[in-house]
C-alpha cells in the first residue's frame, strides 16, 4: 500500500509539473533590427512596435493560450552581426523573426532561418530577397522593381527631367534600387547622365557631388538611406548644386530633415503612403497607442510594415490552430482574403512578395512637414 501511494504521489507531482510547464510555455518572437548604429532610429521603432503589439495580444489572452515573449537582437544593420543574431535567435527557440530593417542584414540571416524552419518577415526591398525560394521568408514591404518603375515614370513623364543622376551607396538595397531605377529611366526614354556611388557613413560627399555638378543635372535620385541622404542634400545646396533632390523610400525618416537642416526644404521623397494619411481604422488606433506608450510617432512606415508581417504570421497560426511554421507559410502563400493591416490589406504572392502597393511623392516644406505632390 505504501509503495502504491508513493507511486501515485510521484505520478501526481509529474502531472502537476507538466501542466505548470505547459501553461508557462510562450510563443517566442524574435526581433532582429539595428538597435544601435546608423539606423538605430528605425531599429528601435521596429522593436517598440513589436513589443506594443505583443502586449496588446497578451492582454487579450495571447495566441491560442500562449503569451508572446519578445527576444531582441541588435544586428547593427550589418551582415556579420545579422548572422550572429540569426543563430542566437534560432538557438533561443523563436518561431518567427521580425526584421531586419536593411536588405543586407535580412539577406545575411535568410539561410539560417530557412535551415531552422523559422519564419522571417522583413521590410527589405532588394528584389533578390524573394528569389532564393526560401519558404520561410515573407516580404512585408514592396520590391525595388516596383518603386523603380514609379520613380522613373515620375521623373521622365511627370517632371520631364532631361538630365538625371542616379546615386546610391554600395549596400544590397541601395545598389539594387539604383540599378533598377536607371534601367527603368532608360526604358521610359529618359537620359541618365551619371550613375554614381558613395561610401555610406563617410560624412564628406563633396568630391562625388562636385563631379555630379559638372554634369549639370536637373535632378539627383538618391537610392540610399536617410542617414546619408540628409547630409547629401545639405552638402549639395552648400556647393550651389541646384538640381532637384529625390530620395528613395529609405530617406523617409525624420532624421533626414534634421541632418539636412534648412536645405531639406524642397527635397522630394518617394515612398508608400504613410498610415496617418490612409483611411484604415486599425492604423489610426495603433499609431495612437504607440504615441501613448512611447511619447512619439513611429519613425516611419517601415516599422509598421514589420508589425503587419508579425500580425499576418500570427493570423495564419490561429487560422491553422497550429504553431507549425510550414503550415503558417503555406497559408500565407495561398491567402484567399487579404488581412486588414496597419499599412493596408496584407496578402502575399507565391514567392513571398507582398501583393499590391501604391506610391506617393512627398515634398518637404520649410517646417519639415510633407505635402503630397503625386500619388499613383
Amino acid at each position: 500500500m505504501k509503495k502504491m501511494l508513493k507511486s501515485l504521489f510521484v505520478v501526481c507531482v509529474a502531472v502537476v509539473m507538466t501542466s505548470t510547464l505547459a501553461s508557462a510555455e510562450t510563443l517566442k518572437v524574435g526581433v532582429q533590427a539595428p538597435i544601435t548604429g546608423s539606423y538605430a532610429n528605425e531599429g528601435q521603432g521596429i522593436d517598440n512596435g513589436t513589443r506594443l503589439l505583443a502586449s496588446q495580444i497578451n492582454a487579450a489572452g495571447g495566441v491560442m493560450g500562449r503569451q508572446i515573449e519578445v527576444i531582441t537582437c541588435d544586428d547593427q544593420g550589418t551582415a556579420m552581426a545579422s548572422a550572429i543574431c540569426a543563430r542566437e535567435l534560432v538557438n533561443r527557440g523563436v518561431k518567427m523573426v521580425i526584421g531586419s530593417y536593411t536588405s543586407t542584414a535580412a539577406e545575411a540571416a535568410q539561410k539560417i532561418y530557412y535551415d531552422a524552419g523559422v519564419l522571417q518577415t522583413s521590410d527589405g526591398t532588394a528584389d533578390n530577397l524573394t528569389e532564393k525560394g526560401y519558404w520561410t521568408f515573407l516580404r512585408n514591404s514592396f520590391p525595388n522593381s516596383a518603386e523603380a518603375e514609379f520613380a522613373a515614370d515620375y521623373m521622365v513623364n511627370v517632371k520631364k527631367y532631361k538630365r538625371i543622376v542616379v546615386l546610391s551607396d554600395f549596400s544590397t538595397y541601395a545598389d539594387g534600387l539604383a540599378n533598377a531605377t536607371e534601367a527603368a529611366i532608360k526604358k521610359h526614354g529618359g537620359n541618365v547622365v551619371s550613375r554614381d556611388k558613395i561610401k555610406a557613413d563617410s560624412q564628406n560627399f563633396t568630391p562625388v557631388l562636385t563631379n555630379i555638378k559638372s554634369k549639370n543635372p536637373d535632378v539627383i535620385f538618391f537610392a540610399g538611406y536617410y542617414s546619408d541622404g540628409g547630409q547629401l542634400r545639405s552638402q549639395q545646396k552648400a556647393l550651389g548644386l541646384n538640381a532637384d533632390f529625390i530620395g528613395g523610400d529609405a530617406n523617409d525618416n525624420p532624421d533626414f530633415v534634421k541632418l539636412a537642416g534648412s536645405a531639406a526644404q524642397g527635397a522630394y521623397i518617394i515612398n508608400v503612403p504613410s498610415p496617418d494619411v490612409l483611411p484604415y481604422p486599425i492604423a489610426k488606433s495603433f499609431i495612437s497607442d504607440y504615441q501613448t506608450r512611447y511619447g512619439e510617432m513611429p519613425p516611419s512606415i517601415w516599422g509598421l510594415m514589420n508589425i503587419d508581417g508579425m500580425r499576418a504570421i500570427i493570423h495564419a497560426m490561429e487560422q491553422n490552430n497550429s504553431f507549425d511554421t510550414r503550415q503558417a507559410a503555406d497559408y500565407l502563400h495561398n491567402m484567399e482574403e487579404p488581412l486588414p493591416g496597419i499599412t493596408g490589406p496584407i496578402a502575399f504572392e507565391k514567392d513571398g512578395n507582398r501583393k499590391g502597393g501604391a506610391y506617393v511623392v512627398k515634398k518637404i516644406q520649410a517646417d519639415g512637414s510633407y505635402s503630397h505632390e503625386y500619388v499613383q
